[in-house]
């Protein structure tokens, strides 16, 4: 994957309804790296987006995570996470929260909206999304400090582009 790291990315972007175009079913094809160890890994999947009553979206991954043990003997095994986006001030915005309620970041393609940090002790997340395409958007992790140095890029690939909602709704290429 080559989504492009927070200081390659423009101040720009397509001005688009985040709900609405991230709606329904993806793909989702991650890379892992741990620069401290130069261990890889990947996980694939499927990430559903789902209403939710307050206009919001479930986020939810479910797939598999190939990865090297501690003693280097490989791991394969179901992997799966849950976030929840909650509206904020623009249609361009979606605020990002566990699943317990506490919020992690914001997400959006446009503009500064495109970054956001999130400090977890001790190390600080560092995220960039990408639009890629009208049925295929990016984000990029990049995790620092004492305890965790890593790397994940993640490629989302709509399932169904028929199925999105009015074309309207989904940045141009």
């Amino acid at each position: 994957m080559n989504i492009p790291a927070p200081d390659e990315t423009p101040d720009s972007g397509p001005d688009v309804d985040l709900r609405a175009y991230l709606r329904g079913s993806w793909s989702v094809d991650r890379t892992l790296l741990d620069r401290s160890s130069g261990t890889r890994g990947t996980f694939t999947g499927v990430v559903r987006f789902t209403d939710t009553p307050d206009g919001g979206l479930n986020w939810r991954e479910d797939g598999t995570v190939r990865w090297s043990s501690g003693n280097g003997a490989p791991f394969s095994g179901p992997a799966s996470r849950e976030y929840v986006l909650r509206p904020a001030d623009t249609p361009a915005v979606l605020d990002v929260y566990f699943p317990d309620g506490r919020p992690f970041h914001r997400m959006g393609f446009a503009g500064q909206s495109s970054q956001d940090v999130h400090w977890c002790a001790p190390d600080t997340y560092r995220v960039t999304y990408t639009v890629l395409g009208p049925d295929e958007c990016g984000y990029r992790w990049d995790v620092t400090g004492p305890a965790k140095d890593q790397l994940l890029e993640s490629s989302l690939r709509r399932l169904d582009p028929a199925a999105a909602a009015d074309p309207a709704t989904r940045p141009a290429e």
